[in-house]
């Protein structure tokens, strides 16, 4: 399932990133706002468990969520101002990395990295700002899922229709967070109207 929340303040931070005169620094800084809205979107209804903690008055127990429990995992190399995001707002979190790239001409995928450890039992909170046409993120989803994890949430910023539709057809459980839907794919696989390449505009390479 997706979730595509309608808050004007994301809508307007997601036409922010489509200025292609944004420095590098604010396009990284723009894209980590974005990811922490999202972010509070996905965990809505995420369980809270009970731990003791000391205050100024004592020891007392509280809720919180327990971050040990939750993997952040990115998809090399635009989604690391999301990663940084999210492991900000869940200091306790876990890390994992994939490295998975498009080829342009087949437009399929293929996996260059894996640094995801084991994940059993644990909350995947997967990172990727773009969702083409979904061979990438169904790629790091089924990795993710031999390796044990018991809930994926992925977080996205822009997607295709046709990207979307492609990876809920095969994981349907998977939760889909998502900023925008942009229109459609053009004939070479890119997000129309879209904001470029966004590894590329986050860390100003060529």
């Amino acid at each position: 399932m997706y979730i595509h929340p309608t808050h004007p303040l994301l809508q307007s931070l997601v036409n922010t990133l489509r200025d292609i005169t944004l420095s590098p620094l604010v396009f990284r800084h723009t894209i980590k706002e974005i990811t922490k809205i999202l972010l509070y979107e996905s965990l809505e209804n995420f369980p809270l468990r009970s731990k003791k903690i000391t205050t100024w008055k004592g020891e007392q127990s509280v809720d919180c969520i327990d971050e040990s429990q939750i993997m952040v995992v990115s998809v090399l190399r635009a989604a690391l101002p999301m990663h940084d995001a999210v492991i900000e707002t869940l200091n306790y979190s876990i890390s994992g990395f994939l490295g998975i790239k498009r080829d342009e001409e087949t437009h399929k995928s293929h996996l260059y990295y894996d640094r995801v450890g084991e994940c059993s039992g644990k909350t995947v909170i997967l990172v990727d700002p773009m969702v083409a046409t979904g061979g990438s993120l169904s790629d790091a989803i089924e990795i993710i899922k031999k390796k044990g994890a018991s809930k994926i949430i992925s977080l996205n910023i822009i997607a295709s229709p046709e990207g979307i539709k492609s990876v809920e057809s095969v994981y349907p459980d998977v939760m889909i967070v998502i900023a925008q839907i942009d229109e459609r794919l053009d004939e070479n696989k890119f997000i129309i109207p879209g904001l470029g390449d966004a590894g590329d505009r986050a860390y100003n390479t060529l």
